[in-house]
């Protein structure tokens, strides 16, 4: 049920969407107030989110390490595993976020002939890289769709991704990857019982999203006659508060715009908001430097003691009364 309900969730909303805008002609309400609304919602939660983690109390140092300490000089400091200063913080944070490298060294355990052992996740680090640098390709390549003139870097991306050059129009790698990847992911949490344990319904209802609006994606662009040019006027009219409907485009866009509104506003819920998340997690944007700098909580506020010499000034009658020693008679 944790798959069905998610996958039939997915499949209800392209259906609504369809029945909408090809039987009841809704397509000012899915083309335009839903869009916008979501762009709302997903800006100022997302600001909401941000505000909440900058004011989140850090009273320790915990930045999470698997490297050498800096510590003696004739002791090898790892300053990238365990960095001492901002600069080692900031090439952390760059391995992390663009290598994914905390996943790249993860190992996986399972009991073999009643012996534990520890093997490589290379695969599912290759799949998490190929998910996310094919989700950022695509979503810049269709940054040709809201400027005009499109930015000059978009050349070089549309030429790298579809170097392969097969059929017209050009068949792009990253649309492809996005699919395959995703669906390896889903894979992962169907049919891996230890990973099927600890999958939440929210979990499948991110995947079937994403994989929705890559296939109607790929729909659009290789198997369904799209006016391309009508959208972008369209969107364009969108960034400029002044839309205007196209007519020549099919019911198969309301669905690939509708399902990526619903992801672009269900997202600062979701846990794919930890691409944002990782900036402000303090195991990750913390120095390791409390051989060297005493940490001092920046929340920490004056608060009012009751020491034992005033505990015992207030209670020292009672206490002689029953038979309680006291420092002072």
């Amino acid at each position: 049920m944790k798959v069905l309900l998610p996958l039939l969730a997915v499949i209800t909303i392209v259906f609504l969407t369809f029945v909408s805008v090809e039987l009841l002609n809704f397509k000012v309400i899915f083309g335009v107030i839903l869009p916008y609304t979501t762009i709302i919602i997903f800006i100022l939660c997302l600001i909401g989110r941000v505000i909440r983690w900058a004011g989140s109390p850090v009273p320790f140092c915990i930045p999470t390490t698997c490297g050498q300490q800096r510590s003696f000089s004739w002791v090898k400091h790892n300053s990238l595993e365990n960095p001492s200063n901002t600069l080692g913080v900031l090439g952390r944070m760059a391995m992390e976020i663009f290598l994914f490298r905390s996943l790249f060294r993860n190992t996986r355990a399972e009991l073999k002939d009643s012996h534990l052992a520890q093997g490589s996740t290379i695969i599912l680090w290759l799949g998490g890289i190929a998910f996310h640098y094919s989700l950022l390709i695509v979503i810049l390549r269709h940054l040709r769709l809201f400027t005009e003139p499109a930015p000059l870097f978009l050349s070089s991306i549309e030429s790298l991704d579809g170097f392969l050059q097969v059929g017209t129009p050009t068949l792009y790698l990253s649309g492809i990857l996005l699919f395959l990847s995703a669906l390896y992911l889903l894979s992962r949490r169907v049919f891996l019982s230890k990973i099927r344990y600890i999958s939440l319904p929210a979990d499948y209802f991110i995947l079937f999203l994403i994989i929705g609006i890559a296939t109607s994606g790929i729909l659009l662009r290789y198997f369904v006659k799209t006016d391309v040019t009508s959208i972008k006027t369209f969107i364009m009219g969108m960034l400029s508060f002044s839309p205007k409907i196209p007519q020549n485009v099919g019911v198969l866009f309301y669905i690939h715009l509708t399902l990526v509104s619903l992801l672009l506003a269900y997202l600062p819920f979701s846990k794919i908001v930890h691409s944002v998340g990782i900036l402000f997690s303090p195991t990750r944007n913390l120095a390791n430097n409390s051989r060297i700098k005493r940490y001092i909580n920046p929340w920490d506020y004056p608060v009012k003691v009751h020491s034992y010499p005033e505990y015992e000034d207030e209670f020292r009658e009672k206490m002689k009364g029953a038979g309680i020693p006291v420092e002072k008679e």
